[in-house]
């Protein structure tokens, strides 16, 4: 089996930005070390609690601090940028990195809708910018490549591109939370990653669609597609549920519309007083991650890929931390690598 790592770049009560972003580089290193496959960051915008607004510029960085593990983006929200800008972005992280490159897009905004407006600039993109996602799809793919794309002017064929001449191209994989995504991956005949960490509902069904409806193309041959899941490992399942506890009291004020605070502690978690709707919130999403201590939780991670069909599982180390811990590390989330990895790779 093959692990990877999904990370959101999380933001603690006890942390800066500049905190968490340090924990961050040492996660990654933690990843490479111990043989993960590949560490996406993902792009969230407005959220206190997450400090990942920029995977390109997070992956640069993270380039420069790792040696052999696959980087990439889990996703960038294609409507909030324009293609041209995209393609430039990882075809720079490419050169840089050759052959380590994943650039995951995905459709949705990763915000609220004011946020997205003012990401989109003045120029006034709107919903229509939804519409023609599958187009700039194909213009991010056609942009990277070594042809680039002929633009019609007047008097003249017009050649763009993002680089004068690719030597290679990231690897493209589409991310999706509904049944959209899988349809489309498997028209243009891309790799494809469902949402499975975020609510745990339609993987099943999402996925199927994929294999079913799939068209070879240059970009795969087959469906090719893997899992994500939120995970926390301790040396004993008590410890991890604790570690997760901040984590899945963040997800229960996300889901009832409560205001986004930074992620807590595991003490000031463990003094909320929460309402019965909160309590099966936290329940379900303890039900659907994999917490426990090591072989408990490898024995999850094997069931989930054993049911869905992938031989590769995504981590989403959601881990908080206690008070005391040195702002600028992440120790719980390191451990929750390493113990996997001991088990699994």
């Amino acid at each position: 089996m093959r692990l990877s790592v999904l990370d959101l770049v999380p933001v603690r009560t006890d942390q800066s930005t500049g905190d968490a972003i340090a924990s961050t580089v040492s996660l990654a290193q933690v990843a490479d070390r111990a043989g993960f496959t590949r560490y996406w960051v993902a792009e969230h915008h407005n959220m206190p609690a997450v400090a990942a607004t920029s995977p390109p510029v997070l992956l640069a960085m993270l380039g420069a601090q790792t040696d052999r593990i696959r980087l990439g983006s889990g996703g960038v929200m294609l409507p909030n940028h324009a293609p041209l800008a995209v393609a430039e972005q990882f075809a720079l992280l490419e050169a840089a990195n050759p052959g380590r490159v994943d650039l995951g897009i995905g459709r949705a905004p990763g915000s609220d809708p004011v946020t997205s407006m003012a990401l989109r600039g003045a120029a006034g993109r709107d919903d229509t910018d939804i519409e023609r996602f599958p187009q700039y799809l194909d213009d991010v793919v056609a942009l990277m490549g070594a042809d680039g794309v002929r633009v019609a002017v007047p008097r003249q064929n017009y050649i763009l591109k993002a680089t004068p001449a690719a030597a290679s191209v990231p690897d493209l994989w589409l991310l999706g939370s509904s049944l959209y995504s899988a349809h489309l991956a498997a028209a243009k005949g891309l790799p494809y990653v469902f949402a499975h960490h975020f609510s745990g509902q339609g993987t099943a069904e999402a996925l199927a669609t994929y294999r079913a409806e799939f068209q070879p193309s240059d970009v795969a041959s087959e469906p090719t597609t893997f899992l994500t899941v939120n995970a926390v490992v301790a040396d004993t399942a008590d410890e991890a549920e604790a570690m997760m506890l901040p984590n899945l009291q963040l997800m229960s004020k996300l889901r009832t519309g409560q205001p986004l605070t930074p992620i807590d502690l595991v003490e000031d978690a463990q003094q909320h007083d929460l309402s019965p709707q909160e309590r099966a919130m936290i329940e379900s999403g303890l039900g659907r991650a994999v917490v426990g201590a090591p072989q408990e939780a490898a024995d999850q991670v094997r069931a989930l890929a054993e049911e869905f069909g992938v031989d590769e599982v995504m981590i989403n180390p959601v881990a908080s931390a206690r008070r005391g811990t040195d702002p600028r590390t992440a120790p719980a989330r390191d451990r929750t690598l390493e113990l996997l990895a001991k088990e699994l790779l």
